[in-house]
């Protein structure tokens, strides 16, 4: 299953949808400019935590391109995802 990372400012996930889409998961980032990363963490009211492990590719926009993707899941019982190192990531226009 292919996964198209969105971003964005809004009160439910659900607002980042396009008709027709499926979110499998989503929470809340920030970008750290000195170690070259966007973090992702916690889960979306409406939809969960990301469920990474249903997808093979992520696709994500340009813009951010030469930044790592992690998601920290901040529970004691998981390790932080790598996103970057762990799926398949294609940048697109």
């Amino acid at each position: 299953m292919d996964g198209v990372f969105r971003l964005g400012m809004v009160d439910q996930h659900r607002q980042l949808l396009k008709p027709g889409d499926q979110c499998i998961g989503g929470g809340y980032y920030a970008f750290d400019f000195v170690s070259n990363r966007i973090i992702l963490d916690r889960e979306s009211y409406d939809f969960g935590r990301p469920k990474w492990h249903l997808l093979d590719t992520l696709k994500v926009p340009s813009t951010y391109r030469g930044l790592r993707i992690v998601y920290k899941y901040d529970d004691g019982f998981h390790d932080d995802f790598n996103v970057s190192e762990l799926l398949k990531i294609e940048y697109y226009d």
